[in-house]
């Protein structure tokens, strides 16, 4: 069946509704919003909200309130007890378990029939549209698509309900067109211990034509360099001479951009990031010079967005529509979804880079950050940082994560810098150096602190033995997969209990 043929037809439907949501996004999101309150306003949750009543997003941020996991908690267990039409008209049987923060108990987000196919599946159909469609002719069915998930336990509440990683759960419902060309074979992509799976997985594929890879860049880069010691090759095309795309998400790829180039040194690679979480679908990158992702508009996904200065949860009284963000500005996301989940805030946050269309890129989280000194540092900041400190001294990482060191003593507060580094700088002090000249750079309220050292000292940098922070995911129970270390900590809880574990070796 010439699959490239029929795709290459697929891909230019598609890139013609992509350009309507670009030109008309307003019109698209009303449409989705609509389409959202017909399927509610049945719903137990619909009727207590007078879904009936509204006829306009103003009518729906006036009337029903933001929410976040605990607020739509019990209705959630009353759907894992069976119980139907309480946030959604059509039954929810299956429920992602989000990997959530590393530190916390994992959460289960309901997966609909319509999640799964407007949104998750249509997502990984779009990847490929857009990526065909700023290089055409590919040939990438013509080999394999090495896709590192989760683990694959599935969890019976009942003999029609059922609870895992949502990797589990979309390969479980896979549809023939994207399950065709997958490797490996599904009792080794989603297994559950990632030890004895990432030499499985590396075994099992040496072999294969793969042209794409997708998965989260640390886990991706472990699978990698244990290709590369198994077959004595000294870069990923000497295995898979035909490997053109690396799909990835989950966190901001610029950290890993230089080990990845070592790994495969050619100019024809390309990079696509996807922003895919339990919740939903919601962006890629559309662009292949351009780093930001196209927020996608027609995946039954209506978006508010809350500015992060005046963010307090669930009480937060400043919520505006997407028509009104500002480029520039960081925002909290708040989606109501084809899943049920309404006005629910997520713990994301993005900045928008251009309005015409909607680009942006992921910040951080709501509670990803370090304000202990005034200095506000996001996620995005230190990624570049690292990213820039690594290019300056030939160095590349595997994981990093950044607390506040304390006043104390009449001594000035600091950053503290944890990391794990592949290939470790010549220098850790110049290194250090780097990374927060360019903080000073990116942040103004970092470098106003910074100032002759006023309140904040340089950073302080340790590097970590190799497996420092896996043994640390290891004991809270969530090494691989989806899970993520938390990159910024307004505390020293995190960092402090790795640091526990690496000095009890």
């Amino acid at each position: 069946m010439p699959f490239n043929s029929i795709f290459s037809w697929i891909i230019k439907k598609r890139i013609h509704q992509i350009d309507l949501f670009k030109k008309y996004p307003k019109e698209v999101q009303n449409d989705v919003f609509q389409q959202l309150i017909a399927h509610g306003k049945n719903t137990e949750w619909g009727k207590k909200y007078n879904f009936e009543t509204i006829q306009s997003p103003q009518d729906f941020a006036d009337n029903v309130p933001l929410t976040n996991y605990d607020t739509l908690k019990p209705y959630i267990d009353r759907l894992l007890a069976g119980e139907q039409n309480l946030l959604w008209d059509t039954d929810s049987k299956w429920f992602a378990k989000s990997s959530g923060t590393v530190n916390s108990k994992s959460k289960l987000i309901p997966v609909t029939k319509e999640s799964l196919q407007e949104c998750h599946y249509k997502g990984g159909k779009d990847l490929l549209s857009l990526y065909y469609n700023q290089i055409p002719d590919r040939k990438l069915y013509k080999g394999k698509h090495l896709i590192i998930g989760g683990s694959a336990e599935i969890n019976y509440l009942s003999p029609d309900s059922y609870f895992g990683d949502l990797s589990a759960i979309i390969l479980k419902n896979m549809p023939w067109w994207a399950e065709i060309r997958r490797t490996p074979a599904k009792e080794i992509a989603l297994m559950t211990k990632w030890e004895e799976k990432i030499e499985k997985l590396a075994q099992a594929t040496i072999h294969e034509d793969v042209y794409i890879l997708a998965g989260v860049p640390s886990w991706t880069l472990v699978l990698c360099n244990r290709v590369l010691e198994i077959t004595g090759k000294s870069n990923l095309r000497e295995v898979w001479p035909n490997l053109e795309l690396f799909m990835h998400g989950g966190v901001s790829f610029e950290p890993y951009r230089a080990e990845f180039k070592r790994l495969i040194p050619f100019d024809d690679m390309h990079y696509l990031e996807t922003y895919n979480a339990s919740e939903g679908f919601f962006g890629i990158q559309d662009d292949l010079s351009n780093p930001s992702l196209l927020l996608m508009l027609d995946y039954g996904v209506y978006y508010e967005f809350i500015p992060m200065k005046e963010f307090n949860g669930i009480d937060s009284t400043h919520v505006i529509p997407l028509k009104d963000v500002v480029i520039g500005e960081n925002y909290a996301i708040v989606i109501s979804t084809n899943a049920g989940l309404w006005r629910h805030i997520i713990g994301d946050t993005v900045i928008f880079h251009t309005t015409t269309p909607y680009r942006f890129t992921l910040s951080g989280r709501t509670k990803s950050f370090i304000n202990a000194f005034g200095e506000e540092v996001i996620v995005e900041n230190a990624d570049k940082a690292i990213r820039k400190a690594c290019e300056t001294h030939q160095a590349s990482i595997r994981e990093y994560t950044v607390a506040p060191k304390y006043m104390s003593e009449g001594k000035k507060g600091a950053h503290e810098w944890l990391i794990e580094f592949i290939n470790p700088p010549a220098h850790l002090h110049e290194f250090a150096h780097t990374v927060d000249s360019q903080l000073k750079i990116l942040n103004s309220d970092y470098e106003a602190k910074r100032e002759s050292d006023l309140s904040l000292q340089a950073p302080i940098v340790r590097q970590m033995p190799k497996g420092s922070f896996d043994k640390w995911l290891k004991s809270k129970g969530k090494l691989g997969g989806q899970h993520k270390i938390p990159r910024l900590s307004n505390d020293r809880i995190i960092l402090e209990e790795i640091l526990t574990l690496s000095e009890s070796d």
